[in-house]
């Protein structure tokens, strides 16, 4: 929802203040269509030759956030600590049983409980390898955090791969509107003997795009690029929470503790406070009786 206040807000101020001063739509309304065609088509085309097909469908499928916001929800995180908690218990209480909720977690009681987790084959994923190299007997705990480091490194990279892509597209952008504003003086330099309101009309057409290419370019695809690149830091601590449990569970700290270490490192907009945890946990203990 915000970010479509903060769309409405940026045309108010720049077309309410334009109109404010005395400005005339009529002669950006007559030639937008077509330096939109120009620039937007550019810039379109710019984007396809310097991104693969994968790229192109994670971008766009990535639009979509910058509205929504972050995918982890404060409950993601509760539940996170809550299942993490679950399998640390079980795995110390009878590894032999945890193997087939890591091996299969998808036909697993416990993942089943947490499926918006469940659903996200990353930390899945993240979860049930490290466990099994728990389960092998790591002499050194320190291996397998640089692993989880790396590893975790790399997903983030990938995901903010849609915020570099948009944000090179807004940095060309200015660039695009000049090249149309440029095409818009060869058409009025072609129509030099006319009038001066007839020339004037086309000096402001092709002037727009410059404006739109410099609007599009600071007003709309760089906030998006920026707001993207957030979402994506945010999520990253999904499995950053993740990282920080499992590890603190390889160095055999009690299975309280080591939820504790994923609560405190867990950023203070989501993190689920003491005693709303403690609650989350006496109700697993009790399902689990």
């Amino acid at each position: 929802m915000i970010g479509f206040v903060g769309i409405a807000m940026i045309f108010i101020m720049v077309f309410g203040g334009y109109l404010a001063a005395g400005g005339k739509m009529g002669i950006i309304l007559k030639a937008l269509p077509f330096e939109f065609t120009m620039i937007g088509g550019a810039a379109a085309g710019a984007f396809v030759i310097s991104n693969d097909m994968a790229a192109i469908k994670h971008t766009m499928k990535d639009i979509g956030r910058v509205f929504k916001g972050p995918r982890w929800k404060p409950q993601d995180y509760k539940d996170l600590l809550c299942l993490l908690f679950e399998l640390i218990r079980q795995a110390r209480q009878n590894a032999v049983a945890l193997e087939e909720h890591i091996e299969t977690p998808q036909e697993s009681s416990i993942f089943g409980k947490y499926p918006r987790i469940l659903a996200d084959r990353e930390a899945i994923e993240l979860i049930c390898d490290t466990l099994r190299s728990a389960s092998m007997n790591y002499d050194d705990p320190h291996q397998v955090e640089e692993v989880l480091e790396k590893r975790i490194e790399a997903t983030f990279h990938h995901a903010q791969h849609p915020s570099h892509a948009l944000q090179a597209v807004a940095d060309a952008l200015p660039a695009l509107g000049i090249v149309a504003a440029v095409l818009g003086v060869i058409k009025t330099m072609g129509s030099i003997d006319q009038p001066p309101e007839i020339l004037g009309k086309l000096i402001g057409g092709a002037l727009v795009g410059t404006f739109l290419g410099v609007f599009l370019a600071y007003g709309i695809v760089g906030p998006f690029a920026m707001k993207l690149k957030s979402v994506s830091e945010d999520d990253a601590h999904f499995y950053q929470l993740i990282r920080e449990v499992l590890v603190a569970n390889l160095h055999n700290h009690s299975t309280n503790i080591c939820i504790e270490v994923g609560r405190q490192n867990t950023p203070s907009q989501v993190r689920p406070g003491y005693s709303e945890l403690e609650e989350a946990l006496k109700e697993v203990k009790k399902d689990a009786a």
